[in-house]
């Protein structure tokens, strides 16, 4: 189970351990993995050292490069007495051996590696000069010399927290990170500037006293719900599931969400169409029955979905009111969510349930909710999903790259399924009958909303696999993916 560390407990841990060879350590891992990555052994490998601990890193790495017979060239400006001391004697090493440093990226020459060792974890701003013109020149040469970048602990310019780019940052096509994974490789920007991830403990063994930490998600931690069917049931034995929306123009959200509640397993799916002229069934899935809105609420279900297209009229207003009432499981999405931004009653109502509540906002509708910029929300988006669960007590997945996963009790997880197929009408919807579908089914809240959203992204990654994708991917394509995975899940493949 992959822990997810910020960077004061990483600070405190390596505080901890300050007894322990951890610069070391890292250099020779880090020199290992070049070793393998580096194309034509003929070719230099170019090694930005920065003026911190990850340039102790870099110097280590170096050295060791250097002597198993590798041409090393390394930039390095900073004064070596300003250097943390553990990287000072790294820097002092490295010149001892015959290395030397020079203070630009030469020219001429055509790289077989590029190593990333000026920032890591330490910068949350932008990169002031030299380095961030060495940032942009680094990402052009691996580009133009077909050669990998290599990125200690963190990508320098990424912040290793929130995973917010600032200009420039290093696009990495691999990533090396010590101790523990971090969150911001994994969300808003972090997957973008990482490339393949790995991680180097140090020789610490973080189960032994966990410190406060994220998690990755992935079936491993809703294992206990995926549990086969008997053969002695019946449709009602996987509850009824209920959706509430489909304004005029919008009816395909609804329907989008039905169809996916159906095929992931939900014994009954009612959908309530707000448009009065709505059709009494759906021809391409005439197994959902549909229905006016209030029926569905007087439906009997175990679970229900407010939002998928209910527009914002006073009809819509009612039955969101009448939803937040019920005594069952509420996933509350799209408009759901503006309408409980803009109506305090409203907030304090979701607030004030006893029944689960789980919020799927995308960036501009928690933004709404938050009453700020979406640019706030993607600054810091484990903060804005923890401080969102606990502010309506509900789990909460803020999505985006990275999903962000939260629950009332402070717990906060990332999802790294997922691809820019995704970034197409619909999704959402399909996500919410995902999580429909299971809540239905009774799983718990949590448990859901972890599987739904690590399905979901599965299912388009399980598309582009295919071929199908990532361009003109289409929302209604991720039904049958995600169907054919949780059933291979729930067979323990």
């Amino acid at each position: 189970m992959t822990l997810l560390l910020r960077s004061a407990v990483l600070r405190d841990l390596e505080s901890a351990h300050a007894d322990q060879p951890l610069m070391a350590r890292a250099g020779a891992t880090a020199a290992e993995w070049a070793t393998t990555l580096a194309v034509e052994a003929s070719r230099p490998i170019l090694v930005l050292a920065g003026p911190g601990n990850n340039g102790g890193d870099a110097f280590v790495a170096a050295l060791r490069l250097r002597q198993q017979g590798a041409a090393v060239r390394v930039v390095f400006v900073a004064d070596p007495q300003t250097l943390p001391t553990d990287a000072r004697a790294a820097h002092a090493d490295f010149l001892a051996a015959g290395g030397t440093t020079v203070a630009t990226i030469p020219d001429g020459e055509r790289w077989g590696l590029i190593i990333d060792g000026l920032f890591g974890i330490g910068l949350a701003r932008s990169p002031e000069s030299p380095y961030a013109e060495w940032i942009p020149t680094a990402n052009a040469l691996a580009g133009r010399d077909a050669c990998p970048l290599l990125a200690l602990d963190c990508p320098s310019g990424l912040n290793a927290d929130t995973g917010r780019a600032h200009h420039p940052t290093i696009r990495a096509t691999h990533t090396l990170s010590f101790i523990a994974d971090k969150p911001g490789l994994h969300t808003a920007d972090g997957p973008d500037q990482c490339g393949l991830i790995r991680i180097a403990s140090l020789g610490l063994d973080l189960t032994v006293a966990t410190p406060p930490a994220g998690r990755l998600v992935t079936p491993a931690l809703f294992a206990e719900a995926l549990v086969g069917r008997l053969h002695n049931t019946h449709k009602g034995s996987f509850g009824s599931a209920g959706i509430v929306g489909g304004a005029h123009s919008m009816l395909g959200a609804s329907l989008l969400a039905g169809r996916a509640a159906l095929r992931l397993g939900a014994g009954r799916v009612y959908v309530g169409l707000v448009d009065p002229e709505a059709p009494s069934f759906d021809p391409a899935c005439p197994e959902l029955m549909l229905r006016r809105p209030e029926g569905v609420l007087e439906a009997g279900l175990t679970a229900l979905a407010c939002g998928p297209g209910l527009g914002n009229s006073l009809t819509a207003i009612s039955l969101l009111e009448r939803a937040l009432g019920l005594d069952l499981p509420v996933i509350l999405d799209a408009d759901a969510l503006n309408l409980i931004a803009f109506e305090s009653a409203l907030q304090s109502a979701v607030a004030q349930r006893t029944a689960p509540t789980l919020l799927t906002p995308h960036p501009l509708e928690a933004a709404r909710l938050m009453d700020c910029e979406p640019e706030e929300v993607q600054a810091d988006r484990i903060g804005i999903a923890t401080e969102l669960a606990w502010r309506f007590d509900a789990q909460v997945a803020l999505k985006g790259c990275g999903t962000v996963i939260a629950s009332p009790k402070g717990q906060w997880w990332i999802n790294a399924t997922g691809n820019p197929g995704l970034a197409s009408a619909g999704t959402g919807d399909v996500l919410t009958g995902f999580t429909l579908a299971l809540l239905a089914q009774g799983w718990t809240p949590e448990n859901a909303l972890l599987a739904a959203v690590h399905l979901h992204g599965a299912a388009a990654d399980a598309l582009v696999e295919s071929g199908s994708g990532p361009v003109g991917l289409t929302a209604s394509e991720l039904v049958d993916p995600g169907r054919r995975l949780l059933n291979r899940w729930l067979r323990g493949g």
